[in-house]
């Protein structure tokens, strides 16, 4: 079984920075992207548009500027969000905007991540006129949803967890008081959260990772597998129902790939005193993708169900963020292919199958 593709947006990625960003940046075009949104959670972090801002962070343009001498002169577009601080003002978003240099923002939960140690209270942009700025101009809100300073049971509990606290206690109410933002709900993991995207208006839209279309938390704590660790945590079987759900839904136009790939060396992601946030995928999200497409129980030798692949992988993202279609396809195989390690100029990165004792994948790509 062959499925040959439009070359598609990667809408969520992490790309880092310093040498390995080469890495990084091949992996992704060898999975068949035309381009990437590349998350400013880096070192120091993206929190200003321009150079010619004030504070300790890159740039918007200095941070694209890196990418493309790292190899990403080869994608169609990229677009790197302005992270969001306690510094980020209604001005900037508005210069930023009227200059074209500020597409998106991402908003972090404070300290809920890797990278987000620079984030403020999401009432902050609620109130001091950020939010208001970017709705008005058309910025598109990248939103971690996860409600930040819980703990224990409230974090992750039988009954909640911090991203259905953010979908129940939060969203609503950004939805009521600027109803003409855009906001695209990044890498969504529960039902809640699903439903409050299909329930809001053309406005609202959602990215979708491979590790939260295959596994649940079962798959993580038996045995902690700390390569699927990844934040939010992947959740239940009816969660991950219902995101399998969604992106199978024939008419879907909401829910596209954002594979949230995070890398981190093998001397990085697990230490004495915890371990780092997030699942390498670059390279292979599409073949992973049409893994989890075929667990629900899709039939991916059907044109339909190739259609409706297509639309989420290839289409929805592009459309929601005003991307050009690609002209370049890439061919999915039913195929096996091995997995093996990435080497950087970090040391090692272990994909995401890897991580899972699995070193072979049902899918296979040509470019």
């Amino acid at each position: 079984m062959q499925i040959e593709l439009p070359k598609w947006y990667d809408l969520h990625v992490h790309l880092r920075q310093g040498d390995a960003m080469k890495s990084y940046i091949e992996a992704q075009i060898a999975m068949g992207c035309t381009g990437v949104l590349a998350m400013p959670n880096t070192s120091p972090p993206v929190s200003k548009v321009s150079d010619s801002g004030t504070g300790d962070g890159w740039s918007i343009e200095a941070y694209s500027t890196m990418i493309r001498e790292a190899g990403g002169e080869a994608f169609s577009d990229i677009i790197v969000p302005l992270y969001l601080t306690g510094e980020t003002t209604s001005e900037m978003i508005k210069t930023g905007a009227e200059k074209e240099a500020l597409k998106a923002c991402k908003y972090y939960p404070p300290h809920g991540t890797t990278g987000a140690q620079s984030a403020a209270p999401f009432d902050t942009y609620m109130e001091n006129g950020v939010f208001a700025a970017m709705e008005e101009a058309g910025v598109i809100l990248c939103i971690h949803g996860e409600e930040h300073g819980l703990s224990g049971e409230h974090y992750f509990g039988r009954e909640s967890n911090a991203e259905e606290a953010f979908y129940q206690n939060r969203m609503p109410g950004l939805a009521q008081k600027f109803p003409k933002l855009k906001i695209v709900c990044e890498h969504i993991t529960t039902k809640i959260a699903a439903d409050f995207v299909q329930q809001s208006g053309d406005n609202v839209a959602a990215t979708i990772t491979p590790q939260h279309l295959l596994y649940t938390t079962g798959d993580m704590v038996q045995g902690f597998k700390y390569h699927l660790y990844c934040l939010p945590l992947v959740k239940f079987e009816r969660d991950r129902q219902a995101l399998r759900d969604a992106v199978t839904e024939p008419g879907n136009t909401k829910f596209f790939a954002g594979t949230d790939s995070a890398p981190h060396s093998a001397k990085t992601k697990a230490t004495d005193c915890g371990c780092a946030a997030g699942c390498f995928t670059a390279g292979i999200a599409p073949q992973l993708y049409a893994q989890g497409f075929e667990e629900t129980g899709l039939d991916l030798s059907d044109g339909k169900a190739q259609e409706t692949f297509k639309r989420f992988l290839c289409t929805n993202g592009a459309a929601f963020y005003g991307l050009n279609a690609a002209d370049e396809t890439f061919t999915l195989v039913k195929e096996e292919q091995s997995v093996q390690p990435l080497e950087t100029a970090d040391g090692k990165v272990t994909p995401l199958p890897l991580g899972m004792g699995q070193s072979t994948i049902p899918w296979s790509i040509k470019l």
